[in-house]
C-alpha cells in the first residue's frame, strides 16, 4: 500500500517557469498537500525564513539563484538544514542531480513530471521527515528528562561527587584533614510543633531551611542534610578550602538574621542554637538506590555536641575552631562543658566579627 500524503504537510515549489509552477501546484492540489510557490532561489529562501513548511521542490536551473546555491543556503541555515528537498531537474542534467543530492538533497524528480512518480517520492520524503521528527522531539525530550535527574542528583549531593558516580564510581570515600562542620537546631521545636497542625509545622520549617540553604549556596558550603529540626552543612568538604572556618563563621551569622527576619515575617519566637567544630572528617556515599552523602567522625560528634550545649541565639565553638577565628572574631571566655566519651572540654561562645574586620569590610565595601 502507497504511503498517504499528510494531510497538514505544507509544500514549496520553486521554478522560474510559471507554467511549470502552475502545473505542479495543481497536481499537488489534487494530491491533498497545501502548495505555496517561490519564482526563483531568493524569494524561496524569504517563504522558508517566514514560514514553516514540511517539504521544498526546487528546480535546479534557474537564474540569479539557482536551485543547488539555494540548497547550499538552506543546509548552512540551522532553521532550513533539516526541511527536505526534492530537486526538480530536466532527464539530461543528471550530473547537477546527483552534486544536489550529495549536498544534502533527500530525492530528485525528473521532467516532464510523472504523477505516480511525483506523488511516490513526496510521500517518502514526507515519511523520512516525519520519522526524523519523531526522533529529534524523542531525543528533546530525553535530554529534557537527563537535565531533570541530574538536577534532582544535584539536590542530594555534592556536585563533585554527582560527577564521580555518573563517571561510574560506586563507592565514594573521603578523609578530610581540615574541615569545619556546623549544626544549627531550633530552640524547643517540640513545644513548637505541639502548638499547631502538622502540615503548618513542616510548612515553615521548610521555609527557614530553604534559606538556610540559600546561605550555604551562596557561601559554597555543603548542605550535608537535615536531621529532624537540626541543620548540617561544612565548610572544606567535598572541595578543600582554607577559609572553611570562616565561611561557616559567616554562615552562622546570616542563619542567625534569617532565623529574626523569618519570626518578624510570621510573629513567631523561634531561636536557633549553632555549635561548630573544626578537624577531620570522613565523607562518603551511603546506600545504593536513595543515595546519601554523610560526614563521619569526632569532629561531627562534637559539633553536634556544641549546638545542643549552646544557648538560644548563640554559637559555640570548639578549642580548634577558636584558635583558627579569634583574631577575626571575638568571643566569650572559656567554659567548660561534658562531651560523651571525651569527658570535660573547652568551648568559647561567638560573640561578632573583630574591630579590625568590621573596618576592613567598610573599607571594601
Amino acid at each position: 500500500m502507497s504511503a498517504q500524503p499528510m494531510p497538514s504537510a505544507k509544500l514549496l515549489a520553486v521554478d522560474d517557469d510559471p507554467m511549470n509552477r502552475d502545473m505542479l501546484a495543481r497536481r499537488l492540489d489534487k494530491l491533498g498537500y497545501e502548495v505555496t510557490d517561490a519564482a526563483n532561489g531568493r524569494e524561496a529562501l524569504q517563504k522558508l525564513k517566514d514560514g514553516n513548511y514540511d517539504l521544498v521542490l526546487l528546480d535546479i536551473l534557474m537564474p540569479d539563484l539557482d536551485g543547488f546555491q539555494t540548497l547550499e543556503f538552506m543546509k548552512a541555515d540551522p532553521r532550513l538544514r533539516h526541511v527536505p528537498v526534492i530537486m526538480l531537474t530536466a532527464l539530461d542534467d543528471v550530473a547537477s542531480t546527483v552534486r544536489c543530492i550529495e549536498a544534502g538533497a533527500e530525492d530528485y524528480v525528473p521532467k516532464p513530471f510523472n504523477p505516480t512518480v511525483l506523488r511516490a517520492r513526496i510521500s517518502a520524503s514526507l515519511e523520512k521527515k516525519r520519522l526524523r521528527d519523531q526522533e529529534q522531539a524523542f531525543l528533546a525530550q530525553l535530554q529534557i528528562e537527563r537535565s531533570k535527574s541530574e538536577r534532582l542528583l544535584l539536590n542530594v549531593l555534592p556536585k563533585a561527587i554527582a560527577e564521580r558516580l555518573k563517571a561510574g564510581q560506586r563507592t565514594i570515600v573521603d578523609s578530610f584533614i581540615d574541615s569545619t562542620v556546623l549544626f544549627a537546631d531550633i530552640v524547643g521545636f517540640t513545644r513548637i510543633a505541639s502548638r499547631q497542625s502538622p502540615h503548618r509545622t513542616v510548612q515553615l520549617l521548610n521555609e527557614l531551611f530553604s534559606g538556610f540553604d540559600r546561605i550555604a549556596e551562596q557561601r559554597e558550603l555543603e548542605k550535608v542534610k537535615t536531621i529532624g529540626d537540626a541543620y548540617m552543612l561544612a565548610g572544606g568538604v567535598p572541595v578543600n578550602r582554607p577559609d572553611h572556618a570562616e565561611a561557616c563563621t559567616e554562615a552562622a551569622f546570616e542563619f542567625l538574621e534569617a532565623v529574626k527576619v523569618f519570626n518578624r515575617r510570621h510573629s513567631l519566637d523561634w531561636a536557633i542554637r549553632i555549635g561548630m567544630n573544626s578537624g577531620p572528617v570522613v565523607a562518603g556515599i551511603i546506600g545504593t538506590k536513595k543515595f546519601s552523602y554523610d560526614l563521619w567522625g569526632d569532629t561531627v560528634n562534637i559539633a553536634s555536641r556544641m549546638s545542643s550545649e549552646a544557648q538560644p541565639g548563640g554559637t559555640q565553638v570548639d578549642t580548634v575552631t577558636f584558635r583558627r577565628l579569634h583574631n577575626r572574631y571575638r568571643f566569650d571566655s572559656v567554659q567548660q562543658i561534658q562531651i560523651k566519651g571525651k569527658g570535660m572540654m573547652p568551648v568559647y561562645t561567638l560573640l561578632g566579627r573583630a574591630a579590625s574586620v568590621i573596618e576592613e569590610d567598610n573599607v571594601i565595601h
